[in-house]
């Protein structure tokens, strides 16, 4: 018997519908330009932690590899270098991922940026949305290195990959042993500390090898840290934060090093995005930038176990 129906029911799907018109009122009221980008691209981001998804694209006798856009970041920095001002986006989003209680191949993506905003300002718009969809109350604030210290009784900035090795082996049950420093990091973070976060908090100033596309700033204790933000909601992450990274020579660096990575685990490399780094070489406003997480924030509303429960169809339905 074929099973037909959605996973999600009709009262979810409600639930979800009044949840993206709140979102739209929200930018709205703020004078935000919505903003569509394509979702099938010649190129897609090298990150070594993310696997896009290919299609390929025939046009008469040629064919070429083509991208199911992992995020709209790229295509909306571009925008925003040609004068669009503050933007935002809800767009669908694609992750080659093993499907679990919170993922799902296809996913919904929430993206904005402000021009001149600093990250604070932008953590406090985030939570003024949250607080707007969820009706939750005030979002706490934890640097990276006061959550590891509270929890870990470590100084993430400063510990050794040998020190982490140990730790995470009396704290995980791990399999293989060729992790970097960051992977110890981020398995700590998910295994350890992020069931004992408070139900909704914004952990900032990661290590510096977690920059991804965020700038780099030396903090208090003259640390160089990387200038992003996770919003995290009942241990789940919902948001990831950036103060944007503009400099054209830095991003072609990082493209270049995030391959040289994928290349050392075996994985297809991927060529530097062209466009975007022309972009960034006209000039890109000093913005601030996050993206969340729709279904999970969705899960939240509706209490729901897995992500299929807001999703209308999920990947084993579609």
């Amino acid at each position: 018997m074929v099973d037909w129906k959605p996973s999600a029911s009709i009262k979810n799907l409600q639930q979800r519908a009044y949840a993206l018109a709140r979102i739209r009122r929200f930018f709205s009221e703020r004078d935000i330009l919505e903003v569509e980008t394509p979702l099938l691209a010649s190129t897609t981001v090298p990150d070594v932690y993310i696997e896009s998804i290919a299609a390929e694209v025939t046009e008469g006798s040629s064919s070429r590899q083509n991208f199911l856009q992992t995020s709209p970041e790229f295509f909306m920095k571009r925008l925003l270098a040609s004068g669009s001002g503050s933007i935002y986006q809800i767009a669908k989003a694609f992750r080659q991922e093993e499907k679990g209680a919170r993922h799902n191949i296809e996913f919904t993506l929430l993206e904005w940026y402000r021009l001149s905003y600093s990250l604070d300002q932008l953590m406090s718009e985030l939570e003024q949305l949250v607080q707007e969809v969820l009706d939750c109350g005030p979002i706490s604030r934890f640097s990276y290195r006061e959550i590891f210290r509270q929890h870990l009784q470590i100084d993430p900035h400063e510990t050794t990959l040998e020190e982490l090795q140990q730790l995470a082996s009396s704290e995980i049950d791990l399999i293989g042993s060729d992790l970097s420093k960051t992977d110890y990091l981020q398995l700590l973070l998910s295994n350890s500390i992020e069931p004992k976060l408070p139900p909704y908090c914004i952990i900032y100033d990661y290590p510096s090898e977690q920059a991804a596309l965020a700038t780099l700033a030396t903090d208090e204790h003259g640390v160089v840290v990387a200038k992003r933000f996770e919003l995290f909601g009942h241990g789940m992450e919902l948001a990831n934060g950036y103060f944007e990274l503009s400099d054209a020579t830095e991003q072609r660096a990082r493209f270049e090093k995030d391959n040289a990575a994928r290349k050392e685990k075996g994985l297809q490399t991927h060529d530097a995005d062209e466009k975007l780094i022309a972009a960034l070489e006209s000039g890109l406003p000093s913005c601030s930038g996050v993206a969340v997480g729709v279904d999970r924030l969705l899960m939240l509303l509706v209490e729901a176990k897995n992500i299929s429960e807001v999703i209308s169809f999920d990947s084993e339905r579609a």
